[in-house]
């Protein structure tokens, strides 16, 4: 039996003895790749983070102290020592989730799918200990990208400043973020990592601050002044930290010994650990940003499955081609330029392309100043990461009525990343902007279509939403409206929906047409501002409303639309909205979702049955 197979709980690693940790790294390693060519999730950045987590569960209780990812998707090794070894049905429905869910173990002390906030977090944390009086340990792990994010300073100046004991992790795997250099700044570094260093500073904070304060401005004074003129500053020791490092991340005993040292100091600290991703895996190592997040790929080659064309790429296509016809024409992405589809743009159109990283707060304020002097920018952007640039589509979009385009991918379900990352939320938040219009395509030809009057055609703040994945059985362009009635013209219900939910519309409505009944199917191509004529003639002929959409409920499509007909003095007999609910939507198969949600076509046409003959749903 191997090393991990005998690993049950984090007692079982502290158990380890200290020469069996490099064989388990490895172990651990093979296990990743083996399990990820099959269920697909976030290769480079677990299998660099191996040792590091390793070292976590060495020192840290994860049952008790609180251990804080930023991200949370390189937590994959976390889950493995942690009880969680049966991957059959990781990020399946019912399975394990690809994220830190404290609801699924007591080890996973927060929820974590977006970056930058770990610190704020732990800082809570630790505040919280202190003012209940508690006993337990508070680390934040965060990534060199995840620093990227304001949040994320705002947390680091509080956590350094407050005299909480607080250690902050920070996981270099390839930004520079203090360059060491020349002998000295070396010998200070291998220095700072040495115990008695760290017990000296802490018995001298102990035993002769609290008494010689004379003694201690005088010493602060001239730390201040050697280093000023010897070493280049080092933010964290501004911010207020004991800064360990820089640590070579995939030396165990180093890492193990740096973070027990910080653990020991009671004071917050920061540990500067480098580390590889995609370690141990050759075609990860070569290429980090293709297996950052993965599908199903083969483990021997590394070469992914084969799948069908999706939507991102049709956009990025799309996009590199109104460049061409439009010198104003830039792209945005804050990290994501590969799930965006934009590496073609950024080949074709260097000087027009620009990554700020994760800062989508920062990338929308941007796109802003460009577009009040000139330019037409496309911010590409997940629908749930969107979420964070809320205040700045108001404020510096909304408010001047500049014409920033929002490429928003992963609008809907979006499956096994689960609940961190569904796009439920667009819909409501979107709508409610002044100024914005919203284009919702079906198909890839609408994308093409709709993409292109959003960047050359329209004024003002505009979004084009569009899922993760492929089109379906619905191939056409019908855009040249804001609603259409696509092929069926009933009298007996109306079925309302967009974007690729209108697949399981009109399936739904043709197998009640094969029962007898006759529906009419309403494909709304744009959301807002939300044109409700065609809507409101059909219904008051058929007196009855289904609206079907991949959105949370509050602020959905289908309350604007009974909205709309209350003031229209419509009486409905019969109305049901079906949608995300409250938008908390789990992990798992995006079919699985669909159906759970009532949202796939035979959910929805025993839905209609129900409103018209009063049937029990199956």
């Amino acid at each position: 039996m191997s090393l991990l197979d005998n690993i049950h709980s984090p007692a079982d690693v502290r158990a380890l003895p200290a020469e069996a940790l490099d064989a388990l790294c490895a172990e651990i390693r093979e296990r990743l790749v083996t399990e990820l060519a099959v269920h697909g999730g976030h290769l480079a950045s677990n299998l660099g983070a191996v040792e590091l987590t390793v070292a976590l569960h060495r020192v840290y209780d994860t049952s008790r102290d609180r251990l804080v990812f930023d991200v949370g998707h390189q937590c994959y090794t976390h889950k493995l020592l942690t009880g969680r070894q049966d991957f059959t049905d990781f990020r399946d429905m019912g399975g394990i989730a690809g994220f830190p869910r404290p609801g699924e173990s007591v080890h996973d002390a927060f929820i974590a799918g977006h970056a930058s906030d770990s610190v704020s977090v732990a800082l809570g944390m630790a505040r919280a200990r202190t003012a209940l009086g508690a006993d337990y340990d508070v680390v934040a792990l965060i990534g060199d990208g995840a620093l990227n994010g304001g949040m994320a300073f705002e947390g680091l100046s509080d956590a350094g400043h407050s005299g909480e004991p607080l250690v902050v992790v920070l996981n270099d795997n390839g930004m520079s973020i203090n360059e060491s250099v020349g002998g000295l700044a070396a010998m200070l570094g291998r220095m700072r990592t040495r115990v008695e260093y760290i017990r000296f500073k802490k018995w001298y904070r102990q035993t002769i601050m609290p008494h010689i304060p004379g003694l201690n401005k005088v010493l602060a004074r001239a730390k201040r002044w050697l280093k000023e003129r010897l070493i280049p500053d080092n933010i964290f020791d501004d911010f207020g930290y004991e800064y360990i490092g820089p640590i070579n991340g995939h030396d165990i005993r180093k890492v193990e010994n740096a973070i027990r040292w910080a653990k020991e100091y009671r004071a917050p600290v920061l540990v500067h650990v480098i580390t590889q991703k995609g370690r141990g895996y050759g075609p990860a190592e070569r290429d980090p940003e293709t297996f950052h997040g993965v599908g199903a790929f083969d483990p021997d080659s590394g070469e992914p499955r084969p799948t069908g064309e999706d939507f991102s790429a049709v956009f990025g296509r799309t996009m590199t081609g109104l460049a061409g016809e439009d010198p104003t024409v830039v792209a945005i992405t804050a990290a994501m330029k590969e799930g965006t589809g934009l590496i073609g743009f950024q080949q074709a159109w260097p000087d027009r392309f620009f990554d700020v990283g994760i800062a989508e707060e920062h990338a929308c304020a941007m796109a802003a100043g460009m577009a009040a002097q000139g330019l037409k920018p496309v911010f590409a952007v997940y629908s749930t990461f969107l979420q964070r640039s809320y205040d700045m589509l108001i404020h510096d979009v909304a408010l001047m009525g500049l014409h920033v385009v929002l490429a928003v991918d992963r609008a809907g379900i979006v499956g096994r990343d689960g609940v961190t990352h569904q796009g439920s939320f667009d819909v409501a938040y979107l709508s409610s902007v002044p100024g914005m219009k919203i284009y919702a395509p079906a198909s890839f030809a609408e994308l093409r279509t709709m993409l292109r009057k959003a960047v050359l055609e329209d004024t003002g703040p505009v979004a084009v939403r569009y899922p993760r994945g492929g089109e379906g059985g619905y191939l056409a362009d019908s855009s040249d409206e804001p609603a259409k009635t696509l092929y069926f013209h009933g009298d007996d219900v109306t079925i309302v929906s967009y974007g690729t939910e209108i697949n399981e519309a009109m399936m739904a409505a043709r197998m009640l047409r094969n029962g007898g009944i006759e529906p009419e199917v309403i494909k709304l191509n744009v959301l807002a501002p939300l044109d409700t004529a065609a809507v409101l003639a059909s219904v008051r002929r058929t007196g009855a409303l289904l609206v079907a959409e991949e959105a949370c409920a509050a602020g959905c499509i289908g309350e604007q639309l009974l909205a709309a007909a209350e003031q229209a003095g419509i009486a409905l007999r019969a109305v049901r909205l079906v949608n995300l609910g409250d938008g908390v939507l789990e992990h798992g198969e995006p079919w699985k979702l669909r159906e759970k949600m009532g949202l796939d076509n035979g959910s929805l046409m025993r839905t209609v049955l129900e409103m018209l003959h009063g049937e029990e749903k199956a």
